[in-house]
């Protein structure tokens, strides 16, 4: 079900957004609307929210077919020049607890569905002569316990990230990562509910010493979809508040 009804490819640049009805890639939309770029959002939820630049489109992105079909159908109607691959899942569970039924959902979800997004708009983000890619990885990604399936598949978001980036930076298409640290949304509340005890010792954790809003991770997807940023590829920027600090790589 979509609520897009026109019938042939559209020549205003889109951005698209997976998981864009809420959270992080609500934030990270209306950003990107406030610049006066036209959004195409993908979820499986359609948004309690409007905007006359916004179109949604619903789908499963653990579904393999579903995740075929919209992005075709995307395709067809859009001029895709940017891409944010942000919609998540964080299946918690440690390795005594997981489950492949899990594990199967968030490959999906984090690695199969960005993987056929990108191939499908490669044709137009290659025309563009400087397509954008996104993908929303996470502080995970370094390790975090019982998270087992969520940060083995968040850290394979960052092999995909820059080996896409060597693949198509030859096509002007610049591909980063966002790897997120503490950020207060609704996902992250459901795991780490106000006043538990590990939701305190997350925010005792975190150098500037408040939790991250999905504004902040806005901002520097701005920054990697800015047509003025060409000669930044293949990079993660972990916007965490310090919480990797003595453990991210330099």
């Amino acid at each position: 079900m979509t609520v897009a009804d026109s019938k042939s490819i559209s020549a205003t640049a889109v951005t698209v957004i997976t998981g864009a009805s809420n959270g992080i890639g609500r934030a990270i939309a209306e950003a990107v609307l406030a610049q006066g770029r036209a959004v195409v959002n993908l979820d499986y939820v359609l948004p309690s929210w409007s905007h006359p630049q916004l179109t949604s489109y619903q789908g499963d992105l653990t579904d393999e077919a579903s995740t075929r079909d919209r992005a075709a159908e995307i395709a067809a109607k859009h001029n895709v020049t940017a891409l944010v691959n942000n919609a998540g899942a964080t299946r918690p569970g440690t390795i005594d607890t997981a489950t492949t039924a899990h594990l199967d959902d968030v490959v999906g979800l984090h690695l199969r569905a960005p993987m056929l997004l990108v191939q499908a708009f490669l044709p137009s983000l290659r025309a563009s002569g400087q397509g954008r890619i996104v993908n929303m990885s996470s502080r995970a990604a370094l390790g975090k316990a019982d998270r087992i399936v969520y940060s083995a598949t968040k850290a394979g978001m960052i092999g995909m990230t820059r080996t896409l980036a060597m693949e198509l930076g030859r096509d002007g298409i610049t591909v980063n990562a966002i790897g997120p640290g503490p950020i207060a949304t609704e996902l992250f509340r459901q795991s780490n509910p106000d006043g538990a005890s590990q939701t305190q010792r997350i925010l005792n954790s975190i150098a500037v010493g408040r939790m991250g809003t999905p504004d902040d991770v806005a901002r520097a997807a701005l920054f990697f979809l800015s047509p003025d940023n060409g000669f930044v590829t293949g990079q993660v920027l972990y916007v965490c508040g310090g919480t990797t600090l003595g453990v991210a790589p330099v």
